[in-house]
C-alpha cells in the first residue's frame, strides 16, 4: 500500500527525481499500558511497548518505510532486510539521484555497512566508544583540530582520521571524524573539563570533515518526524491487542502522516507539523450552506489561512486521476 501511494505521490510532483536523497534510520518506542497487548514487552528502555524501524526522508520529514516490531527488539534488529525493501520501493518510487543513509551508533554494524554498499548507497553512522575507537581518537594530533561553531556556552572541535577494522586479508579501512565538545562557562567547566567525542564513519570521501559533520548532525530531524508520527498522526495511542492489527494501524498512520507531507508538497507549501496543517487547513471554521441549490462552503471574510487552503486544493484538484 505505502509503495504504491508513495510512486503515486512523487510521480505527481513530491519526490526527490533526479536530486540526491537523504535517509535517516532510527527506532523508536510506542508506549502501551494494557497488559493484553499482543508482542508489546519491555525493551532497554525499561517501557512497555512497541519498537518499530522507521526511515523518514531529510528534508521533507516523510516516512519512506516503516515495520512494527516486538518491544524488546534490539535497535538494529531485521534492518539488513529493511534497507533491502527501502531501497526497492525508493526505486519503484522513480527516484534516481544518489542516495546516502544516516544512523546512529544502534545500527554500526559490519554488515549493514556491507549491504549499503551493495545497494551502492553512501552512508554516515555513529560508532560507539570501544576501546578501538578511542585509541584512533587519542592518536589524533592537537593541531589537527578546527574550530567550528556550536551552542552558545559550548565550544566544539573537528578532527579526522582513519579507523581500521580487522585484520590481514579481512582488515578495513574507513574514513573517521570525531567531533569534541565541552562547557565553556565557568562553573560548569569546573564540573566537566574533559572533552567529550562524538565519532562517526561514512564512506563520503568528497566532502571536507566540517561539512561531513555538519551533514551527520542533521541526521536528528528524524526525531522531528517521529514527534509528528506520535503526537500529529496518531501514533500516541496503539488501540488494538493484537500484533497484526497494531502493524495495520503503523501503516495507516505512516500514509496520513505522508498524505499531509505530500500535499504541501505538491502545492509548494512551507513546510508544517501535523498540529498546525489541521489547525490551519482541516479544522475549517466554516459552515456548509445551501446557496441556490448549490452546496456552497463559506468561510470566514478574514481568514488568515484562505490563500493556502486555496493552494492546496486547487493543486490537489489538477492532479491527474490515477491510471490502473
Amino acid at each position: 500500500m505505502l509503495s504504491r501511494t508513495l510512486a503515486r505521490a512523487w510521480n505527481a510532483g513530491a519526490g526527490p527525481g533526479d536530486d540526491a536523497l537523504v535517509g535517516d534510520l532510527d527506532s523508536t518506542i510506542f508506549q502501551v499500558y494494557g497488559k493484553a497487548k499482543q508482542a508489546a514487552s519491555y525493551g532497554y528502555t525499561k517501557v512497555l511497548g512497541y519498537h518499530p524501524l522507521i526511515a523518514t526522508r531529510a528534508g521533507t520529514g516523510e516516512v519512506l518505510f516503516a515495520r512494527m516490531r516486538r518491544g524488546s527488539a534490539n535497535t538494529a534488529r531485521g534492518v539488513d532486510r529493511f534497507v533491502d525493501e527501502l531501497v526497492a520501493l525508493i526505486n519503484r518510487g522513480g527516484a534516481t539521484g544518489a542516495m546516502t543513509v544516516r544512523a546512529d551508533s544502534g545500527f554500526w554494524s559490519w554488515k549493514l555497512i556491507d549491504r549499503l554498499n551493495a545497494h551502492r548507497i553512501c552512508w554516515s553512522i555513529t560508532v560507539r566508544q570501544i576501546a578501538t575507537i578511542k585509541t584512533a581518537i587519542g592518536a589524533i594530533d592537537d593541531n589537527a583540530w578546527v574550530d567550528i561553531n556550536y551552542t552558545a556556552g559550548g565550544a566544539a572541535q573537528v578532527a579526522e582520521t582513519t579507523y581500521t577494522a580487522g585484520r590481514g586479508r579481512k582488515a578495513r579501512t574507513v574514513r573517521l571524524i570525531v567531533r569534541r565538545t565541552r562547557l565553556t562557562d565557568t562553573i560548569q567547566r569546573q564540573l566537566w573539563p574533559e572533552w567529550r567525542h562524538h565519532a562517526f564513519i561514512t564512506s563520503n570521501t568528497e566532502i571536507s570533515m566540517v561539512d561531513a559533520d555538519a551533514f551527520h548532525r542533521e541526521h536528528a530531524v528524524v526525531e522531528l518526524a517521529i514527534r509528528d508520527l506520535k503526537e500529529g498522526a496518531g501514533l500516541d495511542h496503539i488501540p488494538s491487542g493484537h500484533y497484526g492489527a497494531n502493524a495495520a494501524w503503523l501503516a495507516c498512520t505512516v500514509l496520513a502522516h505522508n498524505l499531509g507531507i505530500w500535499a504541501d508538497l505538491i502545492a509548494d507549501m512551507p513546510r508544517r507539523t501535523h498540529r498546525s496543517r489541521r489547525a490551519q487547513l482541516i479544522s475549517l471554521p466554516a459552515v456548509i450552506v445551501n446557496h441556490a441549490r448549490t452546496m456552497l462552503l463559506r468561510l470566514p471574510t478574514r481568514w488568515p489561512w484562505a490563500a493556502d487552503f486555496h493552494k492546496t486544493l486547487n493543486a490537489i484538484r489538477a492532479l491527474p486521476e490515477p491510471s490502473g
